[in-house]
Parts: C-alpha cells; sequence; structure tokens
C-alpha cells in the first residue's frame, strides 16, 4: 500500500514537473501499444512509441524489446500481445491502445486521419475499418455521427462534413439533412468543384475540402491506404495517423488500429490520435451527438430507411432463436457484408451459437473453436463462402 502510494505522489510531481514546463495540465495519456505483428519488424513499431513519447504520450509497448524512454511489458507472441493489451484496457491501467488488427463488433467502425495532398491539411475518413450497419445506408449515416465525435474530441468545434460519391451518397445526404433540419448541429462541407454541394469528388479528397469525408468503410478503407502509402509505393503507410479509434454508440473500449504496413511516424500519428480523444473526452462527445441526433429524430429515420428498402413479406424470412451463448474466438472469413446477418443465422437455425464481426481484411463470422470445421462446412452448403 506504501509503495502505491508513494507511486501516485512521484506521478503527481512528475505531472506538475511536466505542466510548468510545456504548459499543459493533468496527467499524460497512457496508451498501449502492440508491437508484434508489423510487416517492417518490431524496430519500426519501437520507433513509433519512442517517437510519440517524445510528443507527450505515456506509451506502454506490449512485445519483445525494450527502451528506457517507454513503460514495456515483455509479451511472447502477437496473440499474447492482444490478450495483455484486452486486459489492461479493461481493467482501466491504460486509457487506450493502438494494435494492428482488431475483431470490432458490427455497429463499430474506425475514423481515420490522413494528410491530404493538395494541401497538407488533415481529414477525417468517416469510416476505415469494422462495420457501422450491416445495412449500407444505415451504415453511412451512423458513419457521418462517428466522423463528427473523432472531430469534435479533437477540437475542431464545427466539423464540415462531406460525402463521398459512392453508390448510396445521395440517401445519406437526405437523411443527413433531416437530421439537420430537425435541429442536429451538422455543418455540410462544400465540394471545390464549380457545382458545389456537400456530395464530394475524388479532387475533394485530394483538396481535403471536408473535415469529415463521409463514405462506406470498404472504400473509407481503401482511401485512407492510398493518402497513407501514395509517396512510397505501397508497401510502407509513410504518413498521417492511422485507420483511427473504433466509435459505436455506446461501445466503450479506445481502440486505434494501424495497419501491418504503418511505419513509424504513422504509428506515432496513432498513439497522438489516441492521447487527443483521450484528452476531449471522447465518450461524453460520443454520448452527447447521439443524444443531439436521437432528439433530432434519428431514430425514426432510420426506421423509416429500412421499411423502405425491406424485402417483400413474400420474401421476409422467419426470425430464428439464438442458441446459448457460447465463448466464440474462431474467426471465418470470406462472407459479403451484406450476408453476415444471414450467414450467422443460418448456423443458429443448426443449433450452433455465432456472431458477426469484422476484421482486418473484411467481415467475419466468429464461432467457438470446437464449432469451427462444422461450421465452415455448414457454411459452404449454404452459399456463402467457396
Amino acid at each position: 500500500m506504501a509503495d502505491k502510494i508513494q507511486r501516485i505522489i512521484a506521478q503527481t510531481f512528475l505531472d506538475v514537473a511536466r505542466g510548468l514546463e510545456t504548459g499543459e495540465s493533468g496527467p499524460r495519456p497512457k496508451i498501449a501499444l502492440t508491437g508484434m505483428g508489423s510487416e517492417h519488424g518490431e524496430t519500426v513499431t519501437m520507433e513509433g512509441a519512442v517517437l510519440a513519447a517524445s510528443k507527450g504520450v505515456d506509451v506502454y509497448y506490449l512485445g519483445s524489446l525494450t527502451d528506457e524512454r517507454v513503460t514495456c511489458v515483455a509479451t511472447k507472441d502477437d496473440d499474447d500481445c492482444h490478450k495483455t493489451m484486452e486486459k489492461m484496457v479493461n481493467a482501466g491501467e491504460v486509457d487506450g491502445a493502438v494494435t494492428m488488427h482488431y475483431p470490432f463488433p458490427i455497429g463499430v467502425s474506425t475514423v481515420g486521419r490522413v494528410v491530404t495532398p493538395g494541401k497538407g491539411r488533415a481529414m477525417y475518413i468517416a469510416t476505415t475499418t469494422g462495420t457501422s450497419s450491416t445495412d449500407r445506408i444505415e451504415g453511412m449515416i451512423k458513419n457521418a455521427i462517428y466522423g463528427i465525435v473523432a472531430a469534435k474530441a479533437c477540437g475542431i468545434k464545427e466539423p464540415t462534413v462531406g460525402i463521398i460519391n459512392v453508390d448510396g451518397a445521395r440517401q445519406t445526404e437526405t437523411a443527413l439533412k433531416k437530421l439537420q433540419a430537425n435541429g442536429y448541429g451538422i455543418k455540410f462541407a462544400e465540394s471545390a468543384r464549380a457545382d458545389g454541394g456537400c456530395v464530394m469528388r475524388g479532387n475533394d479528397i485530394l483538396a481535403a475540402s471536408a473535415d469529415i469525408m463521409v463514405t462506406d468503410t470498404l472504400t473509407g478503407n481503401l482511401l485512407i491506404k492510398l493518402l497513407s502509402a501514395f509517396t512510397t509505393g505501397g508497401s510502407y503507410e509513410g504518413s498521417g495517423w492511422g485507420y483511427g479509434p473504433g466509435i459505436g454508440e455506446g461501445y466503450d473500449p479506445l481502440v486505434m488500429i494501424v495497419s501491418r504496413a504503418s511505419g513509424a511516424a504513422v504509428i506515432s500519428g496513432a498513439l497522438q490520435y489516441a492521447a487527443e480523444l483521450v484528452k476531449g473526452n471522447y465518450r461524453k462527445v460520443l454520448k452527447d451527438e447521439f443524444d443531439a441526433a436521437y432528439k433530432a429524430g434519428l431514430k425514426e429515420i432510420l426506421d423509416e430507411l429500412k421499411a423502405k428498402n425491406a424485402k417483400p413479406a413474400a420474401e421476409a424470412k422467419e426470425a430464428v432463436v439464438a442458441p446459448p451463448k457460447e465463448v466464440v474466438t474462431a474467426a471465418i472469413a470470406g462472407i459479403e457484408v451484406m450476408d453476415l446477418d444471414d450467414a450467422v443465422q443460418s448456423l443458429w437455425a443448426k443449433g450452433m451459437y455465432a456472431e458477426s464481426g469484422m476484421g482486418c481484411t473484411g467481415p467475419i463470422l466468429l464461432v467457438s473453436e470446437a464449432n469451427l470445421a462444422k461450421a465452415q462446412e455448414l457454411l459452404k452448403e449454404a452459399g456463402y463462402i467457396g
């Protein structure tokens, strides 16, 4: 107990001294980093950790390397890294974490941040991995809110929102403008092209015509890869802040994503991005934004969209009750995101518990290790995987 008190006192004096030196107040955010799994090796990951530490982040490095400038936690392999990371995040030992892959639940997706080549401006891409909804339009509407949460938590009081011109952009625009008309405080961007409007072209991505660029997640994933690695030939992501935090209504853990191809600068940027979100109390911002959106009729707008796009009654399938819940750690990839819910229910109908999720390469279906082989067989028979 005495040792703990001494550590608290010592940390308090360090925080005061740091505040006098830098002008910042309060403790430095504590962010864990899983060091293993990079395509460029642990030395690059550690380089990013040390760089972030020099920028005001208390980095907890999980891996096999050590450096006195960060707090090092020894782990055996990539799997051990992730288990240790989750334990530290859930126990509150760190304020958040940066990792190279993470199976977010459906409803959660990440808001990336990039340096745009046209004017060197930062831009949020909402979103870059994960799935906000299995319904495309609902997902893009939520992506817009997730982007606003990230931008506001990082200090932009009135971020401008643009919608990239992909399938569903106009429906998303209509829904968001309904929210705005009902009182939700969304500020739309104007395209730099002559005809203007908040639906953005490729030119607007290069010039960062909007603070937040709303897109579907798979397109967002492609964009952030292009913008992060366009000067390196693709094998090394050299600029930006990574794929960002997993954000979803009621989702509490702060888990940031970088790619296995991310270099030291991007890893450092992701750690600093996490620290900004902690300082900006992003969980409160998330709650406030959804409270405001629901007050402006978000539920009714989404329900109207679902009813409009619903299958005819003759095509509707009878709901299947889920079997008893199990621990699901085995992942099955290769299922189209629009088929995920049906694939899960097809296994439920066979008495096998399953959940949907999102891995680093796309949608995944999660089952128990014991059921993996049988689940793959059933999904092949049903045509969900090859």
